[in-house]
């Protein structure tokens, strides 16, 4: 049996317990229904990462990274954010960037810089092709799409106050996403116990903040995917 179930149970669990202690410090401004709806979000969106949990088949079936899964999960979150509840604009499905563009782009630009930095530091030698093709498109849409658009969206209604940080509204539910996506990375359960990788939830979540902060502050997924698709796609070829 798969240790995927036990692996979101932990995830989900932790970030219930830190949404309580959220919700217990924001009471005012919490919406227990879009908490829930986040929570349920994850499972939804794990599931089909996991192609119901490695009971589906890989496609192509000789494949080495997760192809079908990526697809699912983005598919199946793009028809959440058509809901009217949601909407492809308010998860940043847009090409339209809030005023004051240039401060962002010196962020990205920064970012871009750390990252080319980090993949020259690599001493690994270039990636097939397949590697190349898939860390350069399928990590970026999927997880932006989940993490920066429909989750943050239903995290942001469920903890409605918000800090400006320089120019972008950054609010107790969006911090939660960013800290899910470290523990998707870095926590889970395999060989009969749970483990948490320290390194690999620092070194991804700590970058997912500055692609919340662009998220918020330029109210597009663009920026956060094109940097999420350097982040990835660098090591394979420099």
């Amino acid at each position: 049996m798969s240790d995927e179930p036990l692996t979101v149970l932990g995830q989900v669990g932790v970030i219930a317990v830190l949404g309580a202690i959220g919700a217990a410090l924001y009471r005012r401004d919490f919406h227990s229904g879009w908490f829930l709806a986040a929570l349920a979000l994850y499972v939804v969106y794990d599931g089909l990462l996991t192609r119901a949990f490695f009971t589906i088949p890989n496609l192509p079936v000789d494949a080495n990274w997760n192809w079908l899964g990526k697809l699912m999960s983005f598919t199946g979150m793009l028809i959440v954010a058509s809901l009217p509840m949601f909407g492809l604009r308010r998860v940043g499905l847009t090409l339209k960037q809030k005023p004051g563009f240039r401060t962002p782009l010196i962020v990205f630009a920064g970012l871009m810089a750390l990252f080319a930095y980090l993949a020259l530091s690599d001493s690994s030698e270039m990636a097939d092709f397949e590697t190349i093709a898939f860390q350069w498109t399928m990590p970026s849409i999927d997880e932006e799409l989940f993490y920066r658009g429909v989750l943050l969206l239903a995290m942001n209604e469920a903890f409605a106050r918000r800090v400006s940080i320089l120019g972008a509204g950054i609010g107790y539910g969006g911090l939660l996403t960013s800290i899910l996506f470290g523990l998707a990375h870095g926590f889970g359960y395999s060989e009969g116990s749970f483990y948490f990788d320290a390194v690999t939830f620092a070194i991804t979540g700590v970058p997912s903040l500055i692609l919340l902060w662009l998220r918020e502050r330029t109210g597009s997924l663009l920026l956060p995917m094109l940097g999420h698709c350097a982040s990835n796609g660098l090591f394979t070829v420099i």
